[in-house]
């Protein structure tokens, strides 16, 4: 679990370069081979609203000139 939350948090803050008009699905898609060579699983990862996310998810990324967040959510 620490690992898991050690890799969120890196990704949160590399995931700030991406922030500039980049597409939400190429950062979620990112975000997810890196989860996925970490061998996290039981996750999903949404696209949503700036400041909608829920509060049992977690922030992980934001797109399109930070409009939108993409949020981590254990399964």
């Amino acid at each position: 679990m620490r690992r898991v939350v050690i890799t969120l948090g890196l990704l949160a803050l590399s995931s700030g370069a991406f922030a500039a008009g980049v597409s939400c699905d190429t950062v979620k898609a990112d975000i997810d081979a890196k989860l996925q060579a970490k061998h996290v699983a039981n996750y999903s990862l949404e696209v949503v609203d700036k400041g909608s996310a829920s509060s049992s998810a977690k922030v992980v990324g934001s797109c399109e000139s930070g409009s939108k967040e993409i949020v981590y959510q254990r399964r």
